[in-house]
This record gives C-alpha cells, structure tokens and sequence, in this order.
C-alpha cells in the first residue's frame, strides 16, 4: 500500500483521492458519525455528556463511568470477531438506557448537556465545514451511535443545524418529561449502523447522488454505507494511535490523527472547499 503524508495526516489511497477531487458538487453526499467525529477527541460524547449536569446524583454518575469503562474497551478492540463485539454492543446501549430510565433522568437534564459549551466542542474548523457544505447543498447524513437530542439541540445551538443536515440516532423518548425510552425501539449502537432504515425522503435527496464520503472514527464506521456506489472514507484515529494505525491504513482512504482540524481536510479536498 502507498502510505503517503505527514503525521497528522495519512493518503492511504492517493488514487482515489485524485478521483474525489474531480467529482461534481452535485454528485456526492456525506454520512458522517458524531462523536469524535463532528465533534472534538476530547470533548465528551453526547452519552457522557448527560452526567456533566450538576443536578445529578453520584449514584448516576458512578454507574455511567462504571458502564462505560467496562464496555467501551471492547469497542476498540481490533482483534475481536464483529459478532462477538455486536453482541456486547447492543448490550452496552440497553443498558446505557437502563442506566437513564432506572435514575429518573429529565428532558431538562438532557437539553443541559447540548446547551453547555464547556461539555461538548466542535472539531476545530467543522462549524465552518458544516456552513460550507449547506452552502454547496451537498446532504450531511449523521448516522450516530449517541444521543439524538443532544446532537439536533447542539447544532441548533450553535446555529447550524442546516436544511441539508439529517440526523438518524438514539432520540430518546419521554413520559411526563422522564426519559421512557428509545424513539421506534431503533437502538443504534457502533455496530449496526449500517442496518440503519433511511427515510424516504432522505433516499430521494441522495438517490442521484453517485459518491459517497464516509467521515468516521471507528473502523466499524466504514460500513455505514452497502453501496455500488463510489466510497471515499476518511478516518479519525485520535485513541490508542499506535495499536490501530495499521488496521485504519487499511480500511480508511485517509487517516486523520492528533485531532486533525476540517481545515485540514478541506485543504485536500477541493469538492470541500
């Protein structure tokens, strides 16, 4: 393979980012996870984010760091068989769930996470990715194993949850304003995003649109998409860089480490800019 690139930013497949850059405005689209993704490595994911609020208790904090350190060593582990971390994924998310419904966590305790901006951050330069792509009318799909809510509140915050922006994600569902569930029973967890139903209205938007950019941080993101259509997959490697490197040369056709900014990416990328 032809590894090409600084250390921020790796070309695994110049070829195809050549045929990117040829490609119409009006011919691509994007799928796109959310944490880690649109937003910064170290800025907390939609999920941790709930217990940054000062209304809840120990109890609930406690157990939401003692969930997600028992699950999500599992979620970058390369060397487990995909079934057998799908099966340990779907039961992280049921009881990330659980965990809300069992602690009586409000509507308020949530819309608090994506309206705090110490909690959760943009990547730097996706504010402006985001604008620039609304403005070329290319769809942003956010296909997102976090929280539905917090993700559309956060956007609406910062003023950009855009026309061409579409989100599929865990929207939570409430009774008399306490977290009830999951909005249809549709639990998306890392690994079955590409089960994910799109709405009809989404597939007419993007029906003509014969490129696909896949924009993600977990190798399991790169199956967001079965398509014959053309794939160009970017990939965000900010966690255990040197254990996963060489698995993201392989399934990314770019590998963006060390918080690589949009900026960056968008120097590459004239169909971006």
């Amino acid at each position: 393979m032809n590894i090409k690139g600084c250390e921020r930013m790796i070309i695994a497949d110049d070829k195809k980012i050549k045929k990117l850059n040829s490609i119409s405005v009006n011919d691509v689209y994007i799928l796109a996870d959310f944490d880690g993704t649109i937003t910064e490595d170290n800025s907390d994911s939609s999920w941790a984010s709930i217990f940054k609020n000062p209304k809840v208790t120990k109890d609930f904090v406690d157990e939401c760091i003692r969930v997600f350190s028992h699950y999500h060593k599992f979620e970058i582990d390369e060397s487990l068989l995909v079934q057998e971390k799908m099966s340990i994924m779907s039961e992280w998310y049921r009881k990330n769930i659980e965990t809300l419904i069992n602690f009586g966590i409000t509507e308020e305790i949530i819309n608090y996470a994506a309206n705090n901006e110490s909690i959760m951050a943009f990547r730097d330069g996706a504010l402006e990715f985001l604008k620039q792509m609304n403005k070329k009318n290319i769809p942003i799909i956010i296909i997102s194993a976090g929280v539905g809510n917090i993700i559309e509140q956060f956007l609406i915050r910062n003023n950009c949850n855009y026309p061409n922006i579409h989100i599929c994600s865990n929207f939570l569902e409430y009774n008399v304003g306490v977290v009830s569930g999951v909005r249809n029973n549709n639990l998306i967890h890392p690994l079955n995003k590409n089960e994910i139903s799109l709405s009809s209205d989404i597939k007419k938007i993007i029906s003509r649109r014969e490129n696909i950019i896949i924009l993600g941080n977990n190798i399991t993101d790169v199956n967001m998409v079965s398509s014959n259509k053309s794939v160009y997959k970017i990939g965000f490697l900010d966690e255990n860089i040197e254990d996963r490197i060489e698995s993201f040369k392989e399934n990314f056709d770019i590998v963006c480490t060390h918080n690589t900014s949009y900026d960056e990416i968008r120097s590459k990328i004239k169909i971006l800019n």
